[in-house]
């Protein structure tokens, strides 16, 4: 049995968290088109016949605007030691960007194989993929180099492969059907997060959180509470919706997910408070599971 862990990096909205959900075969990492949707470091396992990789999805690196910004880099950074491997990342149809440029400068400090991964190749002619490829090779030792959609699920099992020669070790870490190390109730923010994201499309940017307030289970249904956490009453008002009508779709959408991963029906009541300013405030930084000062 072979087995390790494999670091997955790149920019926001690169499509890392699509691919950790498309290598499991289920919904782990929350998606959207915004950027920095992922915040905290995600482990996704893959169980091989004869190997284990333990995917780490991590929050885009970008640059800091805030202490939350500061924060997700520091976890971004921290999750490339005692590794095997890293995936680098990349849209593959935006093209070369200058966080590109900042994360391979940092990874040129770091021992490890890195593989460019160059993702959404469905948006690209073969010609755009050769050109893709031309334009990364030449910035970077790359141990290796390979195409893929996380979206279609195109060459994500070659990945899968060539990512298993990289692994070190021989320990099984966790059992047969354990896809990932987060706990349920993490995950219920983070669906709730999600369907705020995907339902206010570019009205509600990074200027939300949700946090876990209540969870009580019995035999046959959980009752759950979530706060919505924003920076300002205009966010609030988009959130809640005309006599309610976008909280109460929110709530339906991500029960839906919920009873789906609790297998089990759910009672979720969702509140929206103001907080002014919560980007910078340890109390709701350390509710999201960034407890170390910076």
């Amino acid at each position: 049995m072979k087995s390790g862990f494999v670091a997955i990096v790149g920019r926001p909205n690169t499509g890392k968290s699509t691919l950790i959900n498309t290598i499991v075969d289920d919904h782990i990492a929350i998606v959207s088109d915004v950027a920095g949707t992922t915040r905290n470091t995600i482990q996704g396992v893959y169980h091989g016949d004869d190997f284990q990789i333990i995917f780490v999805d991590t929050p885009g690196i970008s640059k800091p605007m805030d202490k939350l910004g500061k924060k997700l880099n520091k976890e971004s950074y921290d999750s490339l030691e005692d590794i095997d491997a890293i995936l680098f990342v990349v849209d593959a149809a935006a093209g070369l960007g200058n966080g590109d440029r900042q994360i391979l400068e940092t990874l040129k400090r770091v021992d490890t194989p890195v593989i460019l991964v160059l993702n959404k190749i469905d948006k690209l002619t073969k010609e755009g993929i050769v050109k893709a490829i031309a334009t990364y090779k030449d910035l970077f030792e790359f141990a290796d180099i390979i195409p893929i959609s996380a979206m279609r699920n195109d060459n994500v099992d070659r990945l899968i492969e060539l990512t298993k020669s990289y692994l070190r070790d021989d320990i099984k870490y966790y059992d047969d059907g354990v896809i990932t190390n987060n706990d349920p109730r993490f995950m219920i923010s983070e669906l709730v997060r999600e369907k705020i994201l995907n339902l206010t499309n570019d009205e509600v940017p990074h200027n939300i959180t949700c946090v876990l307030t209540g969870y009580r289970e019995k035999s046959n249904v959980a009752e759950i509470s979530v706060d919505i956490i924003v920076s300002r009453d205009s966010l609030k008002r988009i959130i809640i919706g005309k006599q309610g009508s976008m909280l109460k779709t929110i709530g339906s959408e991500a029960r839906k997910d919920i009873e789906h991963m609790l297998k089990k029906s759910v009672y979720l009541e969702l509140y929206v408070k103001t907080v002014k300013n919560w980007r910078n405030k340890e109390k709701y930084l350390d509710e999201l599971g960034f407890d170390e000062e910076f």
